[in-house]
């Protein structure tokens, strides 16, 4: 699947996106190079842990908040890496090319931060972790979808022996995404050890920053 992006006559540079790839996963990286116990005590520390958020007997109680932002460039293991680096790149580039790179970067850390801050409520009293930027990317996915509704992405369907692509409206696509998103936070942990209201409200959180920012991405593209 790859996401259709409209021709323009300026081309820009985007930065934002590769310097969150390359932030990610470096840190992946890093950790993976660490010991067992090194990884997890960094991993406790600077993750986003619900039942320390508001803790101030915690060590780091000085910086409380700033857990929500760390969480996001921390991952589990590399499928989970893997997954929200590729949603990031597809969805990424043209949500960035709209809202220009310094407007990105701060809808990717507010939105994975709100969302980790809406998981963390919502498991209040849990003491794993919250990491991975799953909120953050969820964010760019809604702000992609309320940024060109009309999009369409690329889905090569296999029928048989052959492949047919087809061509999707990116409403459909991304709307199946978030029933799928509300229908889980019902089944809760009988589908594995994710957050999905984080999900839910990063992607939210994407709508609204579009729209509050629909001016500047109209000067931006008019320019």
């Amino acid at each position: 699947m790859f996401v259709y992006v409209p021709a323009r006559h300026r081309r820009t540079f985007r930065w934002a996106t590769p310097l969150l790839v390359i932030a990610c996963v470096a840190v992946f990286c890093w950790l993976a190079l660490a010991t067992p116990d090194a990884r997890y005590a960094v991993l406790a520390d600077w993750g986003t842990v619900p039942a320390r958020l508001l803790d101030l007997r915690h060590p780091l109680s000085a910086w409380p908040w700033l857990r929500l932002f760390t969480a996001l460039f921390m991952h589990a293991d590399w499928l989970h890496l893997v997954g929200n680096i590729l949603f990031l790149v597809i969805f990424g580039f043209s949500a960035e090319r709209a809202l220009g790179g310094s407007r990105f970067l701060l809808l990717f850390l507010l939105g994975g931060a709100f969302a980790n801050l809406i998981g963390a409520l919502t498991l209040s009293g849990a003491h794993a972790p919250i990491v991975g930027c799953s909120g953050a990317v969820s964010a760019v996915v809604g702000a992609y979808l309320a940024l060109f509704p009309r999009a369409h992405l690329g889905l090569v369907l296999p029928l048989g022996l052959y492949f047919e692509f087809v061509r999707v409206p990116a409403w459909l696509m991304i709307g199946m995404w978030v029933l799928l998103q509300f229908l889980f936070t019902l089944a809760g942990p009988g589908f594995g050890t994710v957050v999905w209201w984080a999900h839910v409200a990063g992607f939210g959180f994407g709508i609204v920053f579009a729209f509050i920012a629909r001016g500047a991405v109209a000067r931006r593209l008019r320019a």
